[in-house]
């Protein structure tokens, strides 16, 4: 799956030794899509694709991800996991995501409503 959005969140980063004697490291994000209605979307990129993808708070990105769900004593947790991350061009030209690309739209020309001294007025005042 694939989202664009802005990182409004850059956690520190998690490592450790596994049971099996392994180090592992794991760099959270939230990332905001920009929408009509933003998404608040947190994610992780977790062993070498954490230092592959250096994001920092501002980054606007394409982030390619995997959705994993696993049950533990009876609970069912999501996570988010990214695979890929590519920075994106900010340019103000760009339209957002669903929306349709700004376009100019000319207003129709304004009715005159100066006072004519026609004393044909139908109006009761």
């Amino acid at each position: 799956m694939e989202v664009t959005g802005i990182i409004i969140k850059k956690f520190d980063r998690l490592s450790g030794v596994s049971k099996a004697g392994n180090n592992w490291s794991k760099q959270e994000y939230v990332l905001e899509t920009q929408e009509a209605y933003p998404k608040k979307i947190f994610f992780s990129f977790f062993g070498d694709r954490a230092d592959q993808f250096p994001l920092e708070v501002g980054d606007n990105v394409r982030l390619s991800f995997d959705i994993d769900s696993h049950e533990y004593n009876g609970r069912w947790f999501t996570s988010i996991n990214g695979w890929k991350a590519e920075k994106v061009e900010t340019n103000a030209q760009q339209p957002v995501a669903g929306m349709p690309a700004a376009q100019t739209v000319q207003a129709p020309p304004m009715p005159d409503f100066s006072g004519s001294d026609d004393s044909t007025d139908d109006l009761p005042f």
